[in-house]
């Protein structure tokens, strides 16, 4: 499967609310976490909140594999669509590494409240 089919097929099974089989995945997998940014700045809100949780039950036992996300993660902090920035601020702020540090400082001059509120929680959950 290249990664575009792995990548569909990611965004189309959270979509349909199979959670507990990509968490499986996940801790099977570590190559497919580099996916997370696609599936974070999915337009499906159910696809958005199943990444969400995805990261917050890997965050406690692979961390390491959760920061070949944060490359991806931290490009969705331009996105157009400001619920997307904030999520994927708060996203950062649970895998806490400190590369997005500066990233999630500069979305405290962001334009929208929420975005900002966002990565002043990241940044607290992070010790910065």
């Amino acid at each position: 499967m290249n990664d575009s089919e792995m990548r569909d097929m990611l965004i189309d099974y959270m979509g349909r609310g199979f959670l507990d089989n990509i968490i499986a995945l996940f801790r099977q997998d570590a190559t497919v976490y580099r996916f997370i940014a696609d599936m974070l700045g999915d337009d499906n809100i159910r696809v958005r909140l199943g990444a969400t949780a995805l990261v917050e039950e890997l965050a406690r036992e692979h961390r390491n594999e959760l920061k070949t996300a944060v490359p991806g993660l931290i490009s969705l902090l331009r996105h157009e669509n400001p619920t997307i920035r904030g999520d994927a601020a708060s996203v950062l702020g649970m895998i806490r590494d400190e590369t997005s540090v500066a990233a999630l400082q500069a979305c405290l001059k962001d334009d929208h409240p929420g975005v900002r509120e966002a990565a002043r929680d990241a940044l607290v959950d992070m010790g910065s």
